[in-house]
């Protein structure tokens, strides 16, 4: 498959294109990657979360810290749901509404996370010391 004619015309174009390059286009092209290596640590940061916020509606149910393993029931639109705490993270492990999408969610692990019940109309977000951009915050 590595010796098919299209793969050695490809491997050929390639050759040349890069013995056509200059100091200048290498410096730039090495600048680039270097550039996107750098902005996607910055902006892509998984920092973990310190505190969970749950919602119930449009209004702030608690606030909980991820430091403590506890169980939390909040009683909803629909009835209650359990969200569980345990080593910094958080999840919905009952809930019920029908789709089970929330419980499917998983855990929770960095600022900035979520998982929503919108049948039940109850939320949870994992908050950081910073708040991840988002179009949100723009």
């Amino acid at each position: 498959m590595l010796n098919s004619p299209h793969c050695n015309n490809l491997r050929a174009q390639l050759k040349s294109l890069t013995q056509e390059f200059l100091a200048g286009d290498w410096l730039v092209l090495i600048a680039s990657i270097l550039c996107v290596i750098y902005l996607f640590q910055t902006l892509w940061t998984n920092e973990h979360a310190a505190k969970v916020q749950i919602r119930l509606g449009d209004k702030i149910y608690a606030t909980y810290s991820l430091n403590q393993q506890r169980e939390i029931h909040v009683h909803g639109k629909l009835g209650d749901a359990t969200i569980s705490i345990a080593q910094g993270k958080a999840r919905f492990s009952k809930s019920p509404c029908h789709t089970q999408y929330c419980v499917h969610q998983g855990w929770l692990t960095h600022a900035g996370q979520a998982a929503i019940c919108l049948p039940n109309q109850i939320s949870l977000e994992l908050l950081g010391e910073t708040k991840p951009y988002d179009t949100l915050n723009y």
